[in-house]
């Protein structure tokens, strides 16, 4: 238990890191360039899970050295592609739906898209 504890704060400090890369990235996109806030959204996000990719596997998980990892980054990848799509639907939802502003919006999406990727990402990432 304590070190699934202490995997759970690495993980939150990763994604601590994570989600101020994907925010600020969102945001210097939708308010400098004029990007669409979806389309902002969808790269901000895909440049953190690159950091994220190197810093779960450095840092949080306990992944099989001998392992293929361009067969582990593309299970990544692919479980993060679906927390895109929650993210994106979060985001819709709470943006045109619910009428919150984007900036706040996306604040909700994260947490959603964070208890995601942890449980997948321990449960097909890291070391059995």
């Amino acid at each position: 238990m304590k070190k699934l504890m202490e995997q759970i704060i690495k993980f939150g400090f990763v994604g601590f890191l994570c989600f101020f890369i994907d925010y600020g990235v969102m945001v210097f996109l939708t308010e400098v360039f004029r990007i669409d806030y979806l389309v902002s959204s969808g790269i901000s996000f895909t440049v953190s899970v690159i950091v994220n990719y190197i810093l779960s596997i450095t840092f949080v998980f306990e992944t099989d050295k001998d392992k293929n990892k361009l067969k582990e980054f593309v299970i990544f990848v692919f479980l993060s592609v679906i927390g895109l799509g929650i993210n994106e639907a979060c985001m819709w939802l709470a943006v045109e739906a619910a009428g919150i502003h984007y900036m706040i919006s996306k604040i909700g999406a994260t947490a959603v898209v964070m208890v995601y990727n942890f449980v997948t990402r321990k449960k097909f990432i890291e070391k059995r």
